[in-house]
């Protein structure tokens, strides 16, 4: 019976940090509002619309999503 030899990779080091002072409060100011995961099924072709929109535009869904929730659902537009 032959042992298996297995190599083991670098210690992982921490994560990088930002290069400039900017990318530090941006990255701080994006974990200050806590956040809720939201999961919805829409139709296919809602979907590929959305992701072709997107592409086309060169912005991520996520963000296009959000900034159309948060236009019909601000707290200026919510009636309680």
């Amino acid at each position: 019976m032959t042992a298996k030899k297995v190599t083991i990779g670098a210690k992982p080091t921490a994560k990088p940090q930002p290069t400039s002072q900017d990318a530090w409060v941006d990255a701080k100011e994006a974990v200050a509002t806590p956040t809720k995961r939201l999961t919805i099924d829409v139709p296919a072709t809602l979907h590929a619309n959305i992701k072709a929109a997107c592409a086309m535009r060169g912005t991520k869904m996520v963000d296009e999503i959000r900034a159309i929730l948060e236009e019909k659902f601000s707290q200026a537009n919510t009636i309680i």
